[in-house]
């Protein structure tokens, strides 16, 4: 799905937004792309950027582990943080992204129904996306998590600009 980039601010500019869609994942090496996701509550968005080979990806995760439903991870991996992540990663270097250069933003991971409810889900994603990150010696440069506010995130490729939309307020990452 492909949309006009007129409700972000910070990054307009006419071209065309590419929607990552709930258990989606996105790659471009293309320096015309914007990649965005909606609705991140509970569910994560992760956004990998090299700025050296110009490749990045966005994921939009609804859930941290694959083994709840292996049949549902074999179809939809990036469902899950530990499929989904892996997949991401590896997409950014088969296209050239090197993990020496690589950025990582993370948005959402929140509890939109209040910090004790949906056996907390938004802190579990977060939680295997360090843990996924760390493994490979990858730090977060920058995070907007937590909180009961949905979340918009946007990923600009030419220039690896990272901003978050909650609440009326626009934040780059």
């Amino acid at each position: 799905m492909t949309i006009q980039l007129e409700d972000v601010s910070m990054l307009q500019s006419g071209r065309p937004l590419t929607t990552v869609e709930i258990s989606d994942m996105k790659i471009s090496t293309s320096t015309s792309d914007v990649l965005v996701t909606y609705s991140l509550g509970s569910c994560v968005g992760v956004v990998i950027y090299d700025p050296v080979a110009r490749v990045g990806g966005m994921i939009h995760c609804m859930l941290p582990l694959s083994k709840i439903d292996p049949e549902k991870a074999r179809l939809k991996p990036h469902m899950f943080v530990d499929t989904g992540l892996t997949a991401l990663l590896q997409g950014i270097f088969d296209r050239g992204g090197q993990k020496k250069n690589l950025v990582a933003k993370v948005a959402g991971a929140g509890s939109p129904l209040g910090k004790e409810k949906i056996f907390k889900i938004g802190q579990r994603n977060y939680t295997v996306v360090r843990k996924i990150l760390w493994k490979n010696n990858i730090l977060i440069q920058a995070e907007d998590v937590g909180g009961a506010s949905a979340r918009t995130l946007v990923l600009d490729m030419n220039t690896g600009k990272t901003v978050v939309k909650s609440g009326g307020q626009e934040v780059e990452l």
